[in-house]
């Protein structure tokens, strides 16, 4: 007589949609109503000759173009499993192109934002648009395209997009725009770029839809579209001021401020260990869920770990105007997150217990992305932004590499030990923020003039 074994798919059921979006929209609707009983200090006006018209217009158009290369990046993050998929590519020809694409990262991709400071910040962003048509159009044209091509050109693109549109918003506002809406500019930035994610599994779900031998390309084709009209929208407003400084200014500059400052090496550090960290949940995260055999739609699971982050974001501009330091907000987040990240590593939870944790992992994620963009802008000199976060991803990248040679090829570590040791780095990071609030602050100055 058989056995029949019935099996159960677990997905999300539709009231954690729900409780993400009311929980957003509260905290957007009614965060007006605290700020003006708990108002902060007025911002300083703004300078007589701004380079838009108005702030608010060069907020909305940042954010659009924002949006587009967050989509750019998610389509290939979302599609770009299912095509190695497809393609028959083998799971160790999969941590072959990994290791080519974060090697990529780590010993180019960390200067690039020296050379961004030297050049430009807004052509600097063409060229992180520039990268994405490169590919589309590569995919689209070859019938089997070179995976490693696309993965060198695809790893340098998310290093200049690591640090290229953050620095030109902050140079941007600080040509007369207020530092209140700076803020807003932080967490609108993680707030979009979660929200494009999303957007961004939706059009290639639908573009590909159920015949996989005619569709396969097209992500690819959208991906081409929209880098174009990234690349339209930034050349229509591409006269950014000639660079002045020189590479041996530069270079003098770089290491008075940023080499010779505690305080900098702190913020690096956090940041490594953050990058770290969310790269290793984004590699590990489906084999943590179904290590036992059991079946999840990952695809259900992936709009509730970006809500969760989208949730997070609405969260900064309350902290910003509560008695709370951002240091000690991050000490809190920091340890948070290294605790979600042990349990994970060593206790086996339910299915719903685990996605609790990834819930609250990328929540603060979502509250700790623009707090370190804040700290960056009251620590790091405008001039030298792009180099500083762009060398302080080195670390994680190399850390990356160190990894995915040891679990992907000689299999001398578990998936549980380097969950634990991004645990680790977590509470090293809460460390850091810690001793940067014992260091103090020192008094503001002008950084825009070295």
């Amino acid at each position: 007589m058989g056995v029949v074994i019935e099996s159960s798919v677990w997905v999300p059921t539709s009231s954690v949609y729900i409780f993400i979006f009311l929980s957003c929209f509260f905290s957007l609707s009614l965060f007006p109503f605290y700020l003006s009983k708990h108002a902060p200090t007025k911002s300083p006006p703004f300078s007589d000759h701004p380079t838009f018209a108005s702030p608010l217009r060069f907020q909305r158009y940042f954010l659009f173009l924002y949006s587009l290369a967050s989509v750019l990046e998610g389509l290939w993050s979302v599609y770009g499993e299912f095509e190695l998929v497809y393609y028959g590519i083998t799971k160790e020809d999969t941590v072959t192109f990994m290791l080519i694409g974060f090697g990529a990262a780590l010993f180019v991709g960390s200067f690039l934002g020296l050379l961004s400071d030297l050049i430009g910040r807004k052509k600097s962003c063409l060229v992180f648009y520039i990268f994405h048509l490169v590919v589309g159009i590569w995919k689209r044209i070859t019938s089997s395209p070179s995976f490693w091509v696309a993965n060198v050109c695809l790893s340098l693109a998310t290093s200049i997009f690591s640090f290229s549109f953050e620095t030109w918003a902050v140079v941007e506002h600080d040509k007369g725009h207020r530092q209140d809406l700076l803020n807003e500019t932080f967490w609108l930035m993680t707030f979009f770029e979660s929200a494009a994610l999303i957007g961004s599994q939706v059009i290639s779900n639908w573009m590909v839809g159920g015949n996989l031998e005619k569709e396969i390309a097209c992500p690819s084709t959208a991906a081409i579209f929209t880098a174009i009209v990234g690349i339209s929208c930034i050349s229509r407003v591409y006269g950014a001021s000639p660079q002045s400084v020189t590479f041996k200014e530069y270079k003098v500059s770089f290491y008075s401020y940023i080499l010779c400052d505690r305080r900098i090496w702190l913020l690096a550090c956090a940041q490594a260990c953050l990058h770290f960290s969310i790269v290793v949940f984004w590699i590990l995260w489906a084999p943590t869920l179904v290590a036992d055999g059991r079946e999840v739609y990952l695809g259900f699971m992936y709009p509730c770990v970006l809500g969760a982050r989208m949730l997070g974001s609405t969260l900064f501009p309350w902290f910003i105007n509560a008695p709370l330091q951002t240091e000690d907000c991050l000490v809190y987040a920091f340890i948070i997150q290294g605790l979600l990240l042990s349990i994970i590593a060593f206790d086996y939870q339910e299915i719903g217990a685990l996605v609790t944790q990834y819930f609250l992992f990328h929540a603060c994620i979502g509250l700790i992305l623009p707090s370190l963009a804040r700290l960056r802008t009251m620590y790091v000199p405008n001039e030298l932004r792009g180099g500083m976060i762009s060398l302080s991803l080195a670390p994680a990248n190399a850390a990356i590499l160190f990894i995915l040679m040891q679990r992907g090829y000689y299999r001398t570590v578990e998936n549980s030990e380097v969950i634990a040791f991004a645990a680790v780095g977590l509470f090293a990071a809460a460390g850091c923020m810690y001793v940067l609030k014992r260091l103090g602050k020192q008094p503001y100055q002008n950084w825009h003039k070295l």
